[in-house]
């Protein structure tokens, strides 16, 4: 009866190992928030380097995070993150590039 005091994480998507990762986590939060920026501004021409710039920096970010990431969870996130990020780049680059 030992199993029935263990929580099942195996067959879950955002199984975790039961241990904080603060690292992993805000890097996990950055590569969201900066893809999320880079996606949303990358709609509007003239704001090509505030799109390509946190687009590049988003991708950085994410790469290390999948680097160090040590959950399911986390490289979800990362790879959520860096899609977006690598979709406002291109289109940033495609609108003028990094510096005008």
């Amino acid at each position: 009866m030992a199993q029935a005091l263990r929580p099942n994480t195996a067959g879950s998507l955002f199984a975790t190992d039961g241990k904080t990762h603060p690292l992993q986590d805000s890097l996990m939060a950055a590569t969201l928030a900066l893809g999320l920026i880079a996606f949303v501004t990358s709609f509007f021409h003239g704001l090509h380097l505030l799109s390509s710039w946190t687009g590049l920096i988003g991708l950085f970010t994410g790469l290390y995070g999948q680097w160090i990431s040590i959950t399911t969870r986390e490289r979800f996130g990362l790879i959520l993150g860096l899609g977006a990020s690598g979709v406002g780049f291109l289109i940033g680059m495609a609108n003028g590039g990094l510096f005008g």
